[in-house]
């Protein structure tokens, strides 16, 4: 903690963070007057107790009797830059990824439910919740998650939103975006990291971009960016073509050589395979894999890939007997190949990669922790701008909360907990940071509940804020 030097009081260091960040996304504002009222509902979601809507975060600071249509404007007429301020977001991730190694993404499209059948972006998707044997379908907004996922410590890292794109399908309700297939999108969201990464000056970096099998199609594969990997799971029996044999001077050059036996058929050969232990949020497991290839797809020629086979795996699981049995499904993988002199090689070390797939799980824990926690999805924002930038709002949001405590505590350094019948998960929830957020405003004058009425006292909150803000900002200049 420090003392910050427009008050006498000290203010803790998770606050401190999230400030400086806040700070830091200031260009992607046109005016001070949004940015300041960006600032106020962002505590405000800290602070909601109901539905993560925009009336119930001015409630909760206590502008009941204010006017609230300059807060909605802030997405109805564009107040700020949406990549812009994914730009500021993705300068501050750079500070805690090293040049050196890669830096990892994972791609993923999540539905936000809808009810209208007018909304702008609204179609008929699957539905998640139904059961796999008789899918159904439901009314929602598709968007397509790209988030950083920070080094692996003992197992763990987290998935903190990058960018939040729409891909309204082609059927969807008009909007004010173009429509976007799930690979489009994703290629989409490469194409932008690798620019950023590039401005930034880190054009020797390599960007490690991790996918589930919905993009896995020959379009994503051919616009590849450059100094890029992707790792894409694959249909077992996806259809792969050996590279061509050396020309030999007669007849045209060919592009593909012979059929290469199916992925699931390299299960049926005890030989080849190898072992290895990954760590597994903070448990190593076992895992059985072989490196086949390099192949190509069918109308992607120029891009060799590399075919990583995961066998299943059976063993048992409890205390009591008998044990329950479990069992994980082989998986297969497409890694795009980088050229070495005469030849193709993996991009980076197979145990690398087979460490980095167990993480893309974190994205699904990102959704559940953004949707069902912080509410995203339930601004009451209807007009085809602010259906858009209402979501997109929120995932920065879950965003910078998480990275001001990442920043604070690392992955694990979390408050310690005071239960005795249960020490506490060894990583920090989002429920454990959004309970430190509350605590230490809460434990500033200018929040404590007893400090004055609410009805007056937002004025001396935003002041407050600001000065916090104007310090940040010129200790960053010193």
């Amino acid at each position: 903690m420090r003392k910050d030097n427009t008050s006498e009081e000290t203010v803790p260091a998770l606050l401190t963070e999230l400030l400086a960040l806040m700070v830091a996304h200031r260009p992607a504002f046109r005016r001070e007057q949004p940015y300041r009222r960006a600032v106020a509902l962002v505590f405000g979601e800290v602070f909601a107790f109901a539905r993560h809507t925009v009336t119930q975060g001015l409630l909760a600071l206590g502008l009941t009797d204010a006017d609230w249509s300059a807060f909605y404007r802030l997405f109805s007429r564009c107040r700020y830059d949406e990549e812009r301020l994914s730009r500021c977001f993705f300068r501050e991730t750079l500070l805690h990824s090293k040049s050196e190694e890669p830096y990892v993404t994972g791609i993923d499209t999540t539905q936000i439910p809808r009810s209208s059948m007018k909304m702008p972006g609204t179609g008929w998707l699957r539905a998640p919740r139904t059961a796999v044997f008789r899918r159904g379908i439901h009314r929602a907004q598709r968007f397509l998650h790209g988030a950083w996922l920070p080094a692996i410590q003992d197992g763990y890292t987290r998935a903190m939103p990058l960018r939040f794109l729409p891909a309204f399908p082609e059927k969807a309700v008009k909007a004010n975006v173009e429509p976007l297939k799930e690979w489009a999108a994703g290629l989409k969201f490469m194409h932008w990291v690798r620019q950023e990464l590039d401005s930034a000056g880190r054009l020797a970096q390599l960007l490690l971009v991790l996918g589930d099998g919905a993009y896995d199609t020959v379009e994503l594969w051919r616009g590849l960016p450059q100094r890029t990997v992707a790792v894409i799971r694959t249909a077992k029996n996806r259809r792969l073509r050996e590279l061509p044999p050396p020309y030999s001077g007669h007849g045209p050059h060919r592009k593909y050589g012979a059929v290469a036996p199916a992925p699931a058929a390299w299960l049926k050969q005890r030989k080849g395979f190898r072992k290895t232990l990954v760590q597994v949020r903070g448990r190593s497991l076992q895992m059985r894999y072989r490196v086949c290839g390099p192949y190509v797809r069918e109308r992607a020629a120029d891009r060799p890939l590399f075919l990583i086979v995961v066998g299943g795996a059976t063993w048992k699981a409890g205390q009591r007997e008998p044990r329950r049995p479990k069992y994980r499904e082989p998986a297969f993988y497409l890694v795009s190949a980088v050229q070495q002199g005469a030849g193709w090689h993996l991009p980076l070390p197979v145990e690398q990669i087979l460490a980095w797939l167990w993480q893309r799980w974190e994205l699904e824990v990102a959704h559940r922790e953004m949707k069902s926690g912080l509410g995203v999805g339930e601004m009451q924002c209807w007009n085809a701008r602010s259906t858009v930038l209402s979501v997109q709002w929120g995932a920065w949001v879950y965003a910078v909360l998480l990275l001001a405590g990442y920043r604070t505590w690392g992955l694990f350094g979390g408050p310690s907990r005071t239960e005795r019948w249960w020490p506490g998960a060894k990583r920090w929830s989002l429920s454990t940071l959004w309970r430190s957020y509350r605590a230490e405003l809460w434990g500033t004058a200018q929040f404590k509940a007893i400090w004055t009425g609410t009805a007056d006292n937002w004025p001396s909150k935003d002041g407050w804020l600001a000065a916090l803000s104007n310090a940040a900002a010129g200790a960053a200049r010193i």
